[in-house]
This record gives C-alpha cells, structure tokens and sequence, in this order.
C-alpha cells in the first residue's frame, strides 16, 4: 500500500512538473541555449528569432528550457516571449532586438540612458567603447580563457 501511495505522490509531482513548463518563443535574432544559467555557459545550441520552446518558470534570470529537437539548457528569461511569433512570407524578415540590445535593455539601458551618460562624462572615449562592442570571441576562446584563469562563474549568472 505504501508503495502505491509513494507512487501516486511521485505521479502527481512529476505531472505537476510537467505542467509548469510553458510555450515560449524565442523573440532575438540569435537565442543561445546554454549548458547553465550564465552568459558564461557554454552555447550548447543556437535558435533562430521565432523558435518555439517548453520553458520552466524564471530563476534568477533564466529559464530552463527544451527545444524542438529535444536539446536542453537554459536561456535568459529576456530573450523568451510568451506571444507566439509567426513568420509569414514576404514580412521582410525577422525584425527582433539582437541578444545584446535585448540583455542592456534588461538591465535599464537604451539610447536615452547612453544620452544622458555622454552628456554626464564628456572625457569618455565612446569610440573606445563602441571598437570593443563589435568584438566577436568564439566560444571555445572565451571557455579556455576562463579554464586558463581558473574562474568558475557562479550558478544561476548575475545578479
């Protein structure tokens, strides 16, 4: 008798689970599955803007999710819309903010903050700024640099 109440109780949780995860679509240009929840995890797939998932509920930022094809890991809850997105032919394309303009926004930045920033600190050398965002660094780079330097990002990214 215990057994079958054990796994009863066991049902119950695991359905429960299941029904927790939600439909989401990715709403950036280039949505990275991560391998943990951190911008430092390594990229463990790539999904096009559109993309559906089965995500869990937010965690610190990030959400875990299950793509299409089955694969799994996390994505930053920013990149993730509840909206269902359909492309339709001849719309032009795919006209969604990139991952990066998507994180900064996340984090209360846009043109009228940058605006005021330049305005408050004339002596920046914005070119400066704008030369290192264009960087591209492979991920199998920056994950060596990090082994290199013996940094293990913490669990659950920044806060």
């Amino acid at each position: 008798m215990r057994r079958l109440i054990l796994g009863s109780v066991l049902g119950v949780c695991a359905l429960a689970g299941v029904a927790l995860a939600e439909r989401m679509s990715v709403q950036v240009q280039d949505g990275q599955v991560r391998a943990t929840p951190s911008f430092l995890g390594a990229v463990v797939a790539k999904l096009p803007y559109g993309a559906a998932v089965e995500a869990q509920p937010v965690q610190n930022g990030w959400m875990q999710v299950q793509t299409a094809a089955g694969q799994k890991g996390w994505m930053s809850a920013a990149s993730l819309t509840k909206k269902k997105i359909v492309l339709t032919a001849g719309a032009g394309g795919a006209s969604g903010a990139s991952s990066d303009e998507l994180a900064l926004a996340g984090k209360g930045f846009n043109s009228d903050v940058e605006k005021e920033f330049k305005k408050q600190n004339p002596t920046v050398n914005f070119a400066v700024v704008d030369r290192m965002a264009k960087l591209k660094i492979a991920p199998q780079e920056m994950q060596k640099f990090l082994d290199d330097g013996h940094v293990k990002p913490a669990p659950g990214g920044a806060k």
